[in-house]
């Protein structure tokens, strides 16, 4: 939707074919007996193309700043331990011996190289700094962001500017420290919206309008030609309804198992990359309490939880620690998730089951006496794209792909970035690319395939 509108905005008229009842894919956020749960993303970084959207959707008013000296903590030994968050706390954490200190200190002072292929989190981090960083903090914050396996992610692909600092300055924080903005810049900061994250893709929609087609399956996507240019048809089903459309461009930006199965006509290129790129399921439980049931004081972020704690649970956020409105007075919720790359069979646990392991190992952390008041389940089979070894490649070659189908874009979260911020970048980079395109050939139309 933020590709829509950006070529809304450019005069270029669209339509956008969505699955779902209701935009927003896996953002949705739900209110049940009085607390504000997020089933997906619960918060985003303030990156500067997702405030210019935000701006130009007039949401300046609903944004909530969460605290950005808000404590992290990480589970060791059954213990919260709050995490550091800058180099210099690398030296002083509980978390790590003095052996991981010392290489972490003169890793500045030496030189490496990358290897010439592809290389995993892990064996980076190995590499560098030894198994206690990767198994205390490392694999942890993997598991926070991508719910992945450090063994198979590719650095490269899923943290570009590390492998970027060791190639250009031979050292990871030699070149975090020359790479730093400039003083006065501001900082990227977590917020989310006084009535949840939804605030975003209800304010798009509305925005979109009419050009916005909700409940649509997208049976088969067809190139062709009018008047000598290139075109697509797009045959749909809707309310029991089949419709055929004519445009010149299309952006495909459904998760790839979809997508592979949209442009099997147009080209069997896409069919064998799309096939290389595999999603970690995730179970969301979210739970409510009465603040005199947490012993925990609960005032951060929330806590992640290395493997070796020997935990279903892979983290947990304090929402109601972090925004207001989440919770009603005297009241408190959290949100945790479960599964993930390396504990994929618990999505085959049904809802009871996973809620009171989930719920009973955060109350341990937490020193939480009873049940929840309220709770809930919401799983994902194929909750976010895992950018494992090889991703690089698999990249280059559906760009190759697209290249030889003119007027055919992607976009979507399995291509440089899962965040929302990163999706909203690329957006409007294929957004400009679309219109140039469209420019190039002398017509303004184009339909988009939007989660189909």
């Amino acid at each position: 939707m933020a590709c829509a509108y950006h070529l809304q905005q450019s005069g270029i008229p669209v339509r956008v074919l969505n699955a779902g009842a209701t935009p927003g894919g896996v953002i949705a956020t739900r209110e049940q007996d009085g607390f504000r749960f997020e089933l997906g993303p619960q918060s985003f970084l303030s990156t500067e193309p997702l405030l210019k959207l935000i701006d130009a959707l007039d949401l300046k008013d609903e944004l909530l700043h969460a605290n950005s000296n808000a404590p992290r903590y990480i589970l060791l030994h059954g213990k919260l331990v709050q995490a550091p968050l800058a180099p210099p706390s690398l030296l002083t954490t509980p978390l790590l011996g003095a052996q991981t200190k010392y290489r972490i200190f003169t890793e500045m002072f030496r030189r490496s190289r990358p290897p010439e292929t592809d290389e995993s989190i892990a064996a980076f981090i190995r590499r560098k700094f030894g198994d206690e960083l990767l198994e205390r903090l490392v694999a942890p914050f993997v598991s926070g962001i991508y719910a992945g396996d450090p063994e198979k992610l590719s650095l490269r692909a899923s943290f570009p500017k590390l492998h970027e600092f060791e190639l250009k300055y031979g050292s990871v924080l030699r070149g975090a420290m020359k790479s730093r903005p400039p003083k006065g810049t501001p900082r990227a900061g977590l917020c989310s919206f006084r009535d949840g994250m939804d605030t975003l893709p209800r304010a798009l929609g509305a925005r979109i309008g009419d050009a916005l087609l909700n409940g649509v399956t997208v049976t088969a996507v067809r190139r062709g030609e009018v008047n000598g240019k290139s075109s697509f048809e797009i045959d749909i089903a809707r309310n029991g309804h089949r419709e055929t459309f004519l445009t010149n461009a299309v952006i495909v930006t459904a998760p790839v198992n979809a997508a592979s199965e949209i442009l099997k006509s147009v080209s069997e290129q896409f069919a064998a990359s799309f096939a290389r790129i595999e999603y970690a399921p995730v179970a969301v439980v979210a739970a409510g309490y009465r603040r005199e049931q947490i012993g925990h004081k609960g005032d951060g972020f929330g806590f992640l939880v290395p493997r070796s704690e020997g935990l279903h649970v892979l983290g947990t956020v304090w929402n109601s620690s972090l925004f207001p409105g989440r919770s009603p007075e005297g009241m408190a919720c959290f949100t945790s998730f479960a599964g993930g790359a390396t504990d994929p069979s618990l999505l085959e646990w049904d809802d009871d089951r996973i809620a009171e392991t989930i719920c009973s190992e955060v109350g341990r952390v937490l020193g939480i006496a009873g049940p929840p008041v309220t709770r809930l389940v919401h799983r994902y089979a194929r909750a976010i794209p895992q950018y494992n070894l090889g991703h690089t490649d698999t990249v280059s070659a559906l760009n190759a792909a697209i290249s030889s189908v003119p007027g055919l874009f992607l976009a979507g979260n399995y291509l440089s970035g899962p965040s929302i911020g990163s999706c909203v970048e690329q957006a409007n980079q294929t957004a400009e690319a679309a219109r140039i395109y469209l420019a190039s050939i002398g017509v303004a139309g184009i339909g988009s395939v939007a989660h189909a």
